[in-house]
């Protein structure tokens, strides 16, 4: 299927272009007019295909749905609604304070938050595109298994006493509320098919052109990577198996940011040239999720307090799952 994106690229990268491909020019370029235009050709089918299907879906809803369900899967319905929403993590803060207000356990929305900047649509996306299925399942797997064991912890210590007052006390009134009667949720309006045309061309137009440049970045990243980083530099110095490569990473990764959208070329890259697998896993989480300008966000509803315990339970998780990933890694992904 994606072959034609392969030849797209030859022809304008060594044809029209004249570069050789035994060359890093001619390599890099080859790499981003091949991935830019598989990407966003995936970006445009597929986003129009999910938005045509979440036309009318009921925030209000899901948030009762959620919050009427047994704990362990509130935490698995918070990480998957993570996973299906198109945020990042500076655009979730709305939606956290949403579910606050409602009354939801702060375990489950911190599911929802932890998950929703790793994983998203776009992220599936690309991953499928560049990775491959197997790859994609095995990072959804891990990102919602993130969001999910963060969230029980969180519960564990009972970590809504270091809300911002403004927050714990809405909170508060809104868990009082639920524990005296039900509160009715407003059903979803029916949307004919021209509406939900109509809104899946505006979510597509809204989604692509916040995140074009991000892949345009991103896919230039990797395809320096992957011109002009000598092959095996990476296996040679980080990909012997060395204990602390994986803690290099997560703290190599913090002081940056990207989406899941930027950050998945330069994930292909880092694997191409040698990186292991759990190593890189680690590096794009702590840039996607754990980065200084998410926690400068987060301080707007957090106390310092909390905002320690989430950065060491994400850096614990992170380097765990780096760890895992890499003993396992030969394995669940020979033939890559």
């Amino acid at each position: 299927m994606f072959e034609i994106f392969t030849l797209l690229a030859n022809w304008l990268a060594y044809d029209l272009v004249g570069l050789s491909p035994d060359t890093k020019l001619g390599s890099s370029l080859h790499f981003f007019i091949e991935d830019t235009t598989k990407i966003l050709f995936l970006l445009v089918v597929m986003i129009y295909l999910i938005a045509l299907a979440r036309a009318s879906l009921n925030l209000e809803r899901v948030r009762a749905y959620i919050q009427q369900k047994h704990r362990f899967m509130g935490y698995v319905f918070g990480s998957g609604f993570g996973a299906i929403t198109p945020f990042c993590s500076c655009s979730s803060i709305p939606l956290f304070l949403g579910f606050t207000s409602a009354g939801i356990p702060l375990g489950i929305t911190m599911a929802f938050l932890f998950t929703s900047p790793i994983i998203n649509e776009v992220a599936v996306i690309m991953l499928w595109g560049l990775l491959g299925w197997k790859f994609t399942l095995a990072y959804i797997v891990i990102g919602m298994a993130v969001g999910i064991i963060g969230g029980m912890i969180l519960d564990a210590v009972k970590g809504e006493r270091w809300l911002k007052d403004f927050a714990a006390k809405a909170y508060q009134a809104a868990a009082a509320e639920t524990r005296e009667h039900d509160v009715d949720v407003p059903e979803a309006p029916k949307l004919t098919m021209a509406e939900r045309h109509q809104f899946a061309k505006d979510e597509l137009r809204e989604i692509v052109g916040r995140i074009w440049k991000w892949v345009l970045i991103g896919v230039g990243l990797g395809a320096a990577l992957h011109g002009f980083v000598p092959d095996g530099w990476f296996a040679e110095n980080l990909g012997s198996g060395q204990w602390w490569s994986v803690p290099a990473a997560v703290f190599a990764g913090l002081p940056l940011y990207s989406n899941a959208t930027g950050v998945i070329p330069v994930m292909e890259s880092l694997i191409v040239k040698g990186l292991p697998v759990g190593t890189t896993l680690a590096f794009c989480m702590a840039t996607v999720a754990a980065s200084f300008p998410e926690f400068i966000m987060l301080k707007q509803v957090m106390t310092y307090r909390l905002l320690a315990m989430i950065f060491v339970i994400l850096l614990a998780n992170f380097m765990v799952v780096g760890w895992i990933i890499n003993g396992i890694g030969p394995w669940l992904f020979a033939g890559f």
